[in-house]
């Protein structure tokens, strides 16, 4: 099982960086120490002090302390016939790519690289499928790391978010939209996390798939390096509007589904 990629101390963190709160600020508000702050920024659990600090960070309390008991994983999404994850590790972090095919045409797309891009060429070798599209997500590092080799092995055309250049890469713009075989793959705008952040949503499998790079995470988010307001807006009304089986592909972490993150996730749950 893919562990979680944020723990509580990790969603506070973003909260408080995204809200632009300090520790200080934060304990006078939740009027709770500044003691306990640090502990929760530690990992050190005290469901009083999450309670009160959760409405102050406009976290939903109850999801908060489920992560910090442990109790909440999203349901293991088995593999099917159509999509593929592949996990490989980027300077000491796990990094997710996908493959999303037709089954009867057996027309490929690959969702970024992540590290090492051998395991997706293998499989797709393998499951006898023409990548012939490479779909960028954003520009980070960790997610493109591998694309010259993956675009040589397979001479697929790549396509990348307007506002992230990539070099080789032909900049797409939200409402974009690719077909490959029977399925279609619409392009969502989901930045906040990066200047361009960009979510493929599949239809034409038996449930809807959206990945969406770093912008949402199994019971968090992508950090709201470039604009934390637009990560959180983007999230609700172009991811988490999707039909509840609709599984989520994040850039780290295990898989999860919408209807999930709209119970489970601290920073959207009880707002839709």
């Amino acid at each position: 099982m893919i562990p979680l990629e944020d723990n509580v101390s990790d969603i506070i963190g973003k909260a408080q960086r995204g809200l632009r709160i300090s520790d200080t600020e934060l304990a006078e508000k939740a009027r709770v120490s500044s003691q306990k702050i640090r502990k929760l920024r530690e990992g050190d659990f005290d469901e009083l002090a999450l309670l009160r600090v959760a409405p102050v960070l406009g976290l939903a309390a109850r999801p908060l302390c489920e992560l910090a008991k442990n109790e909440w994983h999203p349901k293991k999404i088995d593999e099917r016939n159509g999509l593929a994850q592949f996990s490989t590790h980027y300077h000491g972090m796990a990094v997710n790519a996908y493959l999303v095919w037709d089954p009867a045409s057996r027309a490929a797309a690959a969702f970024d690289t992540g590290a090492d891009c051998s395991e997706m060429v293998r499989f797709a070798n393998k499951e006898k499928l023409k990548i012939k599209l490479i779909l960028l997500t954003h520009a980070h590092s960790d997610h493109v790391a591998d694309l010259p080799r993956l675009r040589e092995e397979t001479g697929a055309q790549v396509f990348t978010p307007a506002r992230e250049s990539v070099p080789g890469a032909e900049a797409i713009e939200e409402g974009k939209r690719f077909r490959l075989g029977n399925l279609e793959i619409d392009t969502r705008l989901t930045w906040g996390h990066s200047s361009g952040g960009m979510t493929y949503v599949v239809n034409g499998l038996a449930r809807p798939v959206a990945i969406v790079g770093d912008s949402l995470f199994a019971g968090s988010m992508g950090g709201g390096n470039v604009s934390y307001d637009d990560a959180l807006r983007n999230n609700l009304e172009k991811i988490l509007t999707l039909p509840d089986e609709t599984i989520i592909c994040p850039g780290h972490g295990p898989m999860t589904t919408v209807g999930e993150e709209k119970q489970h996730n601290p920073f959207f749950a009880g707002q839709l």
